[in-house]
Order: structure tokens, then C-alpha cells, then sequence
């Protein structure tokens, strides 16, 4: 692939010593350990905001119009999870998830104010531990300094996708700063591939690597490098029904909640975002808005697949490609256009449903499936397994290490548990929880802010949803007197997980009295 910008005009030294083993060869051991099999080499890739539905390998409306082949190689070669989610569907909150093995409340990052001391990014001090060399390097997003890590070189809150600035090592932080682009046609996604590269070639070899490689994109405002402006210029992109039929979606508690694509939501819709016409007819808006949405963060998501590519290719010249675990998944999901939602923040499907592929040759089988139920806090602990280590106590979460050996044990969690914190905060979405099992969804909208003082509280309400049968929620259950058992036995489960993992509400009495005045309405 040819870069958009010649990397020798933004990429400086990232100044880390080359061991003397780098004689060894790509093999990446020392002539000392020779005889002894190196531990696997980790590359966790991530992106920000990427749906599991805009992935052709996840077999969507989105497949042929916009694949996705460098991250469907690794369905091809490896495992894809159909039923993995995060716990709390904003950007801050999952990442600090993902490094802790921890639910919001647990760790203490509940919505975007959240931040992780370096003392608590559990995940980079226990690799280091196992006798990794660890780099973050890209979307940082957690506020406190990434000190954990033997490198990095990190964006600074959301950053730029044009010509960024990043943060790099070495320095006294926040103001270790340096632009890493000289010119404005450099795209964030470039400048943190070539970040990578140049921190793989130079790395420590006598070591195994864990790089965790974050993108900024497909976040908005969906900004793609210029090589893409042309890219779906003469495709119409399919639509979801949902976008035009509700269906029994929904209900009071949800009523006329969320933005919008097109004018249902006067104060925010993606027609503001994309500069459509506002005289336009509701419908010709609504139209426009989506095809211009699902365009720009596709360009986004080819940014980033093409990206992926270049990595492979690194992997694969030097012959690290099958002694590397390759990881690939998103921070959260996002509504493209499903229910007239955009953002993400929903427990629907769209945005809690997180993409997450693993490649590795010595342990698993190619072109597999599984609709094992995981969520973010079981990724730490598992990679902590695939690093030879087992999980501290203090990881709420589960390695799933056996799932890829397809080994799943009897006792694998069967539900998942999920919570949005904020309320009516940005995308006008109220706070509630819920439960996801294979089979069902069961939502409760409390409504209420954690924090005194801040948006009004909305009317409360539950959503419930048969996944197998319904799997766009197209109709909410919850009212019909068929589902009594089925929602008896869900709120029990509910209850056991909120006390399981420290989400109930003894902190914040004025929401357990929302609780306990509606759990059984």
C-alpha cells in the first residue's frame, strides 16, 4: 500500500535500545536461550467506535458493499466471537475495563470524566511481569499518563486525524509532546501504523512483544485519509428497515430518546453532522444524512483495515506472523442508522455488541465460530493466560483461554452484564442496565443521573428482547404476559450479577429507590 505521506517527514526515533540479541534474527531469541520455545508475541489491535456490523466477516447488511479482507483474515485463519460485549458502551469506561478486568464501578471509571492511575493499568504491569516488552501506542483516552508501559506514544484526549500530535515516553507528561506529521494530508491512522512499525523494528528482541495498537478511528467526525474521498461515491448504501419502521422497539422510558439520523431529533441529528439541506423533506433528509453518515466512517473503516494490512505484512516478512496472538476488536459498537440512532451508549445490539477476532496457528483452528457469551473485562485475564500468567483475584473478569481451544467448560458464564452510566449526556440517552444470554435482553431504564444536580431524571421503564428470534429488536416483550417466567428468572439473574460485580446502588440511594419502586412493574 502506498502511504499518503512519506514517513521519513514525520516519524523521528522513538529512542529505545536494540538489545545485542538482535543478531538472533526475526526469531526474536537470544543465542543464550535458543534451546528454550519463546513465548508468543501479543499484538492487540484496537479502533474506536468500529461495529461489529461494518466487519464483512460478520456477514451484515454493510458485507459487500464495504469488506473489510485483512481483519476477515483473521476469521479466515482464526476464531471470530459472535456474541462478545462490552459492559459500558462509551469510550473511556470499556478502555479502562479492557486494561483492569474490572466493571465501571470497580475500577472508577463510569463515564467519560473516568481516568486510571498508572498504578492501577493492571493488564501492562502484569505482561511486564511475564517478561513482555509492552508499547501502547494511539488512542489513549484515559487521561492519567500510560506509565505501565515500557513505551508509548499516545494521543492526547481524542486527538487529531489530520497531522496529529502524540505523546511519547521520555518526557514529563502532559507535556511530552511531539508532532509526528509535518504535513495536514497525514492521517492519524498512517501515523500510528508507521508508529508501530518503527517500534516493532526496533524493539527489544530478546523479548516477547505486547503492543497494543489503538486507532482513533472510525470515531467521529469521521474523518478519512484523502486517498478514500472517492471510495462509495457511485454505491447506495443498504439501509437497515429499523431506520424507517419502528416496529414495537422501545418503550415509554425510550420514547423520542437518542439522536437521531434524520429530523426526529431537533437538537442533535447526523443531517447537523453531515451540513444536509435543512429544507429538505423529512424524508429526502433523513435519505441524504445516512448516505453521507455510513460513507465517511466506511472511508474511516478502510483507513483502518488497509492499515492492518501493512501490519501483516511486517508480521509476515519477518516470520513473527505465526508466533504472534493477533487480537482485533473495538472499543465498543456503534448505531449505524439501526432504530434512527446514531453514537453508541445503547444496550441494543448495535453498539453493546463489540467485533473481536484472534489468529494464532498453535492454538487455533481456522475459520471458526462461537456464540459463547464474553465481555471486555474477560479480555485481561486472558491474555494474561495466552502470557503463561494466571489473573489476580481483583479481575472481575474470565479468561476465556479455553474457548479458543474450544474447550468451553460446563460452567461458562451464560449472561452478561452491562450498564450506562451517564445520562442524557451529548446523544440524549437515559442511564439504565441490564442483562444479555444468548437467548434474551432484559433492559431497565432508570433514568436518573449518579451525580446530584445533573440532567432531570426521565421516566423509568424495562425492555425485553428475544435475540434468536428478534435479533434487530424490533419487539419489545417485556408487557406480554407469555414472558413472565422468562423475565422472573432474568431479573434474578440481574440482581445476582449487580451484586457479583459491585454494580448495585448503595452509593446512590436516590437511584436504588427508582429500583425498587419499579422491579416489579
Amino acid at each position: 500500500m502506498k502511504d499518503n505521506c512519506t514517513r521519513r517527514d514525520f516519524l523521528g526515533s522513538i529512542g529505545l535500545g536494540v538489545a545485542a540479541s538482535l543478531a538472533a534474527g526475526c526469531s526474536g531469541v537470544s543465542q543464550a536461550a535458543s534451546a528454550k520455545k519463546q513465548s508468543p508475541n501479543i499484538l492487540f489491535i484496537m479502533s474506536d467506535d468500529h461495529a461489529a456490523h461494518a466487519i464483512s466477516a460478520y456477514g451484515s447488511r454493510l458485507a459487500k458493499v464495504a469488506p473489510t479482507p485483512n481483519i476477515d483474515r483473521l476469521a479466515d485463519e482464526g476464531l471470530l466471537f459472535e456474541n462478545c460485549f462490552c459492559t459500558n458502551s462509551i469510550c473511556v469506561p470499556s478502555r479502562a475495563s479492557i486494561l483492569t478486568g474490572q466493571h465501571s464501578q470497580t475500577n472508577g471509571a463510569l463515564d467519560l470524566g473516568g481516568r486510571l492511575e498508572p498504578e492501577n493499568q493492571y493488564l501492562p504491569k502484569l505482561m511486564k511481569k511475564a517478561g513482555y516488552e509492552t508499547a501502547m501506542i494511539g488512542k489513549w483516552h484515559l487521561k492519567n499518563e500510560p506509565a505501565a508501559f515500557d513505551y508509548y506514544c499516545v494521543l492526547p484526549g481524542q486527538g487529531s486525524y489530520f497531522n496529529p500530535i502524540l505523546r511519547e515516553s521520555g518526557g514529563q507528561w502532559p507535556n511530552n509532546e511531539k508532532r509526528f506529521a509535518k504535513y495536514d494530508s497525514c492521517h492519524s491512522s498512517d501515523v500510528i501504523t508507521d508508529l508501530s512499525l518503527k517500534w516493532l523494528k526496533k524493539r527489544d528482541r530478546s523479548k516477547p512483544f505486547f503492543l497494543m495498537h489503538h486507532f482513533k478511528a472510525p470515531h467521529d467526525n469521521f474523518e478519512n485519509a484523502e486517498r478514500y474521498d472517492w471510495l462509495f461515491n457511485d454505491v447506495d448504501i443498504p439501509e437497515p428497515e429499523s431506520l424507517w419502521e419502528p416496529g414495537n422497539h422501545g418503550s415509554e422510558a425510550t420514547k423520542n430518546m437518542g439522536t437521531s439520523i434524520g429530523k426526529r431529533n431537533k437538537r442533535r441529528n447526523m443531517g447537523h453532522h453531515m451540513f444536509v439541506d435543512k429544507s429538505l423533506p423529512d424524508e429526502e433528509y433523513k435519505r441524504t444524512a445516512y448516505q453521507r453518515y455510513l460513507k465517511k466512517y466506511l472511508r474511516c473503516v478502510r483507513g483502518v483495515d488497509d492499515n492492518i494490512g501493512r501490519l501483516f505484512d511486517y508480521l509476515q516478512k519477518t516470520g513473527q506472523m505465526d508466533n504472534t496472538i493477533i487480537i482485533y476488536t473495538s472499543d465498543q459498537g456503534m448505531m449505524l442508522g439501526e432504530h434512527d440512532f446514531i453514537d453508541k451508549r445503547w444496550m441494543y445490539e448495535e453498539s453493546m455488541r463489540m467485533p473481536f477476532l484472534v489468529r494464532y496457528p498453535g492454538m487455533i483452528r481456522p475459520g471458526t465460530r462461537t456464540d459463547e457469551v464474553i465481555n471486555n473485562t474477560d479480555f485481561a485475564p486472558t491474555i494474561l493466560e495466552l502470557a503463561g500468567l494466571d489473573a489476580p483475584d481483583y479481575m472481575q473478569g474470565r479468561s476465556f483461554v479455553p474457548v479458543l481451544r474450544r474447550r468451553t467448560p460446563l460452567n461458562w458464564p451464560k449472561a452478561t452484564y452491562y450498564r450506562y452510566w451517564m445520562h442524557m449526556a451529548h446523544h440524549d440517552n437515559p442511564a439504565h442496565f441490564g442483562i444479555r444470554t444468548k437467548v434474551y435482553k432484559l433492559i431497565f431504564f432508570y433514568g436518573m443521573n449518579y451525580k446530584q444536580g445533573g440532567p432531570k431524571p426521565t421516566r423509568p421503564g424495562w425492555e425485553l428482547y428475544d435475540m434468536i428470534n428478534d435479533p434487530h429488536e424490533m419487539n419489545n416483550l417485556y408487557n406480554n404476559p407469555r414472558y413472565v417466567v422468562v423475565i422472573r428468572k432474568l431479573k434474578a439473574e440481574l440482581l445476582r450479577l449487580r451484586k457479583k460485580y459491585n454494580e448495585t446502588d448503595e452509593k446512590y440511594p436516590h437511584i436504588q429507590k427508582i429500583i425498587d419502586e419499579y422491579w416489579d412493574k
